[in-house]
């Protein structure tokens, strides 16, 4: 895969963390704060940490451009967890023991950001996901949020989706067992698809790191439904897209945020299109703060393609630097409490109220492939 200037990016700010010292952002001699982000920067979902930390490097330039947070910069470490199991505990360890951050940002992938939630929690760290759906991932505790809706109200979109807008009756599931995002994100959808009167027609599972469906396929068509949810990440859903037209079946086929990746019609081509996904933004949904965000962002990154995961890697940074300017510290536990006590935020992605929960409370938007583009149809609000 071709190195973007964010992974580039990384690599310099990897330097930059070995030679820093260990001095706490935020004390009297510090002259940054120090922000951990761990991202998927290379490896299967690699387009996924990619966008993420576009997105949220561009936040950080733009709040130091205006002056930082209580006078001083931030200072964004990024460590590329590889899109490994493992790896996210290692390189937020690291953050937080020998780079002493302040907070993390991160990660995409839920199964990752799970790894790394006890780490900060056990440090008293507050981290922000952008983008994990995965409700167990802000249980972990008190100092775990996320800027992005969860998976019960995304399967939910998609439940209600498949029986109001696609009029499906009996629909197949077809689940990645090694990814708690697929498995959370299939539970969910079943529950209401059901609730809704709808029939399961079949349920069957994959690998993610599998690259033949054939099998499964073949028993999905024989069921005879009316469309085939498949809440995975986009490379195994490409591919079972062009497999998918291969044995002739063609009914619609539709997934959750995962799907959204540049790579989604490059390795699908034409098999992915008239398929659908939800995910947490759309550029042509155009607010203020929108317009301004993909202005900056095609010029801070040229030829780059703009999508949710860079939105909300964006608002994760607004929002962490918004609630340190209000706890007028970068104490951990005051640090805690303003991002706790976020409401109706103006952010890209709409406006960021953290509940009880410490989730954000947030609409979705549902997209359409069409011409190798993701075309905008609906917008739905929890």
């Amino acid at each position: 895969m071709k190195l973007s200037s964010a992974f580039i990016f990384s690599i310099a700010g990897a330097a930059t963390v070995f030679f820093s010292g260990c001095k706490p952002a935020g004390s009297a001699g510090g002259d940054t704060i120090k922000i951990g982000e761990f991202a998927s920067l290379t490896g299967t979902e690699a387009t996924f940490g990619i966008s993420s930390h576009e997105g949220t490097l561009l936040a950080i330039e733009e709040i130091n451009a205006a002056g930082g947070v209580l006078g001083k910069k931030l200072e964004l470490l990024t460590e590329d967890d590889q899109s490994k199991a493992g790896e996210s505990a290692t390189v937020v360890n690291k953050l937080v023991s020998r780079d002493n951050v302040i907070a993390i940002l991160g990660e995409v992938a839920s199964s990752r950001s799970l790894e790394a939630a006890p780490i900060c929690q056990q440090n008293k760290i507050p981290m922000i996901s952008p983008s994990s759906t995965n409700p167990d991932v802000t249980k972990t505790g008190d100092y775990i949020f996320r800027v992005c809706f969860i998976d019960p109200f995304q399967g939910t979109v998609m439940a209600n989706f498949a029986t109001h807008t696609l009029k499906a009756k009996r629909v197949a599931v077809f689940t990645d067992v090694k990814s708690d995002y697929s498995k959370g994100l299939a539970k969910f959808f079943k529950e209401q698809f059901q609730a809704n009167g709808g029939e399961i027609a079949v349920e069957l599972d994959y690998n993610g790191n599998d690259k033949d469906f054939k099998a499964q396929l073949t028993s999905i068509k024989a069921a005879n439904p009316d469309g085939v949810f498949v809440p995975g990440y986009y490379t195994a859903a490409a591919l079972i897209c062009v497999q998918a037209k291969q044995l002739g079946l063609t009914v619609p086929l539709f997934g959750g945020d995962g799907w959204e990746s540049a790579k989604l019609t490059e390795i699908g081509g034409d098999a992915v299109e008239g398929n659908y996904f939800s995910t947490h933004y759309s550029p042509e949904v155009a607010t203020d703060v929108s317009k301004k965000f993909v202005e900056n962002f095609a010029k801070r990154w040229p030829g780059q393609k703009l999508d949710a995961l860079a939105a909300c890697g964006y608002d994760s940074a607004l929002v962490l630097a918004e609630a340190i300017k209000r706890a007028g510290t970068t104490d951990g536990a005051k640090v805690r409490e303003a991002i706790a006590a976020t409401k109706n935020f103006e952010a890209v992605t709409g406006k960021i109220s953290i509940n009880e929960n410490r989730d954000a409370s947030k609409s979705a938007v549902i997209l359409k492939v069409e011409g190798g583009k993701f075309k905008y149809l609906e917008t739905v609000e929890p």
